[in-house]
């Protein structure tokens, strides 16, 4: 009798070790999409979509923004092609994006960028690098 109450005590500390790892792990989950939430201020979070460039089809997906802006950003012409750069900044009522392109034939290439809120377009300037020319450009979101 001894040995078996012995046994039964041994696996309730162990279950209740088991529970308290679970507990644990079921906290930092919590806590980590919880800082995921933060970490994208809310000025920056109707940047978040796909956005297309009519009359070209050139293409911005932002699937994310960091706290300090970082954009997880991809742009398409129409093969995909990553930004050297993708950073949002909040100035006073604007919110700006700036993207830079180092690969497919765009070496160095830019988009800066505001958002407009009431027509909730993406607005600015394409400056083609290789060209040296700057044109006058928009984005609708898809």
């Amino acid at each position: 009798m001894m040995v078996g109450a012995v046994g039964s005590r041994k696996a309730s500390a162990e279950r209740s070790r088991f529970l308290w790892l679970v507990l644990v792990m079921a906290l930092a989950a919590m806590a980590q999409r919880a800082a995921i939430a933060v970490a994208e201020p809310i000025a920056f979070q109707p940047l978040k979509g796909t956005w297309v460039r009519p009359g070209g089809g050139y293409t911005i997906a932002i699937k994310g923004v960091a706290e300090n802006g970082e954009l997880e950003a991809m742009y398409f012409n129409p093969r995909q092609l990553p930004f050297a750069k993708a950073q949002a900044a909040k100035e006073g009522e604007l919110v700006r994006v700036s993207f830079e392109l180092r690969a497919g034939g765009y070496d160095g290439s830019t988009y800066e960028l505001t958002y407009d809120a009431a027509s909730d377009r993406l607005k600015g300037i394409y400056y083609q690098a290789v060209a040296k020319q700057k044109f006058d450009v928009f984005f609708v979101r898809k």
